[in-house]
């Protein structure tokens, strides 16, 4: 009995896995293994001037002698 409920849950498992390959979920495997070598754009608001201040961006903020 033990054997037929693990076969049982094994199948749908495969349905299920079949199901969402069908549905597309598993078509872009490229993008996720590169996203993090990219840096995320900053998004400003166009009313506003851009500054460069110490707060936005401390690392552009050190004096060079």
């Amino acid at each position: 009995m033990l054997l037929a409920i693990s076969v049982l849950v094994a199948i749908v498992f495969f349905v299920a896995f079949i199901f969402s390959v069908k549905q597309g979920q598993y078509d872009d495997t490229y993008t996720p293994s590169i996203r993090m070598l990219f840096e995320d754009e900053i998004v400003s608001d166009s009313s506003k001037e851009p500054s460069n201040t110490s707060e936005e961006n401390p690392i552009n903020s050190v004096e060079k002698p």
